[in-house]
């Protein structure tokens, strides 16, 4: 991959369907994804399989619609650490040119102490095992772990190893709660560029995820570019859970206006941007 592309990851049709209010039926879901393929997106994270059987058939009906065209997009679902998830999630995608399960294990000791209820220790054996799991079945597996914007970077670096180790050849870095400022999320991307093994030597991609809690998604995705980063997530007009997500139109507008203080590009057709804008806004 040219290390001067960054790679436009698309999660309308899982972060940010849950966004407040906002439902889309399958009609719906298929024609979003379809204006998604036409504006030039590299990855369509069209579900969350597991969640219902609404959310499979969506998946599946993506995957064998859109992810049959020719240079399809990336079609990806998104999997817990658990065999049940990434069945499912394969199952859904499977139809598709280019399948990606992209599965998520947290790591931030609040998470892994209050929700999980897991040792770090048990952290690491489950990421090796579930993404290994996933690769076995999906040639390409993402990996994040979730929470990583509160994680201790130390104890993270060691996770993505085994992440990598197992076969993850994208590693996403979320800001799950939306909590870290500019500054600190550009360390923490720096640090991992720095000490994972297999992303300097270009085998590896770190993503960014980035949530406006603080309003602060799209300054932290782009500082995120500037130190290393070459795939950016986010959703069309910024929707997502609770204060959503990063805005695409506006990571993607930042790097082509200020090429040169990013020195990136991307692969997206810009003239489709109202366009999709406005078909996100109408149907949610």
């Amino acid at each position: 991959m040219d290390p001067n592309r960054v790679l436009i990851f698309d999660t309308t049709l899982r972060d940010g369907e849950q966004s407040p209010g906002a439902t889309l039926n399958l009609a719906e879901k298929l024609e979003i994804a379809r204006q998604l393929a036409r504006l030039g997106v590299d990855i369509i994270e069209a579900g969350f399989a597991i969640a219902s059987p609404g959310d499979f058939e969506a998946v599946s009906k993506i995957a064998q619609d859109v992810g049959q065209l020719d240079n399809p997009p990336i079609i990806a679902n998104l999997a817990r650490c658990a065999k049940k998830d990434i069945d499912q999630a394969w199952s859904a995608v499977q139809w598709a040119k280019r399948p990606r399960i992209h599965t998520f294990l947290a790591t931030s000791d609040i998470h892994l102490e209050h929700k999980l209820r897991i040792s770090r220790n048990d952290c690491i054996e489950q990421v090796g095992e579930f993404v290994s799991y996933a690769k076995s079945l999906c040639p390409d597996v993402e990996f994040s772990p979730e929470d990583a914007g509160r994680s201790d970077p130390e104890f993270l670096w060691q996770v993505l190893a085994v992440a990598v180790q197992a076969g993850a050849t994208t590693l996403n870095i979320p800001d799950t709660v939306g909590y870290c400022t500019p500054q600190e999320y550009g360390r923490l991307i720096e640090g991992i560029v720095e000490n994972v093994p297999g992303i300097k030597e270009g085998k590896v991609i770190v993503s960014v995820h980035c949530h406006d809690d603080l309003g602060l998604a799209v300054a932290n995705s782009l500082v995120g570019v500037l130190n290393g980063a070459r795939q950016v997530e986010g959703c069309i007009n910024g929707i997502g859970e609770r204060a959503g997500n990063a805005a695409l139109e506006e990571v993607v507008m930042a790097l082509y206006t200020r090429r040169d203080r990013y020195g990136c590009y991307t692969g997206i057709r810009t003239e489709e941007i109202y366009r999709t804008s406005q078909l996100v806004s109408a149907l949610t």
